[in-house]
């Protein structure tokens, strides 16, 4: 039997050193070597280290293995630095800004307008940017992922390419599960994201709110909750209350827009913020001869975007655009979710 706090490092060379005589499917080896089942006594010693309950580790774990279904998933990911290339825009927003989000969100806006119209009023977030989020990660609850989250996140911890991240996702999920989740609940994405918000464990642990009063953050099946638990996160990104995402902007011919282009390099997402122009008030770009064709205060600092480069589509960004990016760091994801919050209030 293994001491209860039995250091990580003794626990991973004991491991090490007495491999069975033939390797169950469970004693693969990680990339630095550890067998799986070891590596779990690893992470459930750090979670009860803070505070997770043995009987909480004993559901949770029991019977697990890795899943190479999720490592292959993991490694597939396409490399952000491997070209400077960028797909239209435009074909992405129109695959994602489609009449049946547009038409769910209308839907989901007209069947919880009162509760919506609450959060709103406590949260300073607009309705349409909590219901764009809401249709863009799970297609408004439709599609939440079923892979088991506590397989998942001791998968990608124990193979190693970013291990604490998921390690510490990993006792996040067992936080969660003390709260009363079933093991059966905790299912989602395969990189551990879940709810209806789409929230990794730990942004549920710091934002997830219960949005109708009844004790219990709910991001699961629960709407309020899932609308309030979106709205705590922008407003803890920054939204700025009454000012709208951007609005779509007019182009003079022959716009040079590289003599704009920020000097300043990003210390997260570099390249998405790089195809943003350096940051100038509404009335420096007037005089530039960009003109917004929604009103926006002289004042408000605003980036100009144009994707898909001249003759097409463009707008003057406000800051609340780099709260969308907080959700995800991606252009296409933040433009699309702007451009279908205001589909649905159209």
């Amino acid at each position: 039997m293994i001491p209860r706090l039995l250091p990580a490092a003794a626990l991973a060379l004991a491991a090490l050193a007495a491999p069975p005589a033939s390797a169950p499917a469970t004693a693969q080896a990680s990339t630095d070597g550890i067998p799986f089942d070891a590596y779990l006594e690893l992470l459930k010693a750090r979670a009860r280290a803070e505070g997770v309950r043995e009987d909480t580790l004993d559901r949770m774990t029991a019977g697990l293995t890795p899943n190479p279904r999720v490592i292959a998933l993991d490694n597939n990911q396409p490399g952000s630095a491997t070209t400077r290339g960028y797909p239209p825009m435009s074909d992405y927003i129109r695959t994602h800004v489609d009449a049946a989000r547009i038409g769910g969100g209308r839907a989901v806006y007209a069947q919880n307008r009162s509760t919506l119209a609450a959060i709103e009023a406590r949260y300073g977030v607009p309705a349409p940017i909590i219901l764009a989020i809401f249709g863009h990660e799970t297609s408004y609850g439709r599609v939440k992922g079923d892979f088991d989250l506590a397989r998942s996140l001791a998968t990608l911890a124990w193979e190693g390419r970013r291990r604490e991240l998921f390690a510490g996702e990993f006792v996040a999920l067992m936080k969660i599960a003390e709260k009363g989740f079933a093991r059966e609940q905790l299912v989602g994405s395969y990189a551990g994201a879940f709810g209806n918000p789409q929230f990794l464990p730990s942004v549920y642990l710091r934002l997830a709110t219960d949005g109708d009063g009844d004790g219990r953050a709910d991001i699961f099946t629960n709407r309020a909750d899932t609308f309030a638990s979106i709205a705590n996160y922008f407003r803890d990104a920054g939204w700025r209350q009454g000012e709208p995402w951007g609005v779509p902007a007019a182009v003079p011919q022959g716009f040079d827009v590289s003599a704009y282009r920020t000097r300043l390099v990003s210390p997260v997402c570099p390249r998405v913020h790089e195809r943003l122009s350096r940051w100038m008030t509404v009335a420096e770009w007037r005089a530039a001869g960009i003109e917004p064709l929604r009103p926006l205060g002289d004042n408000v600092m605003t980036a100009f975007f144009q994707p898909d480069g001249p003759g097409t589509r463009a707008w003057l960004l406000t800051g609340n655009y780099r709260a969308i990016l907080e959700y995800n760091c991606s252009s296409y994801y933040a433009l699309s979710v702007g451009l279908l919050a205001d589909e649905i209030v159209n």
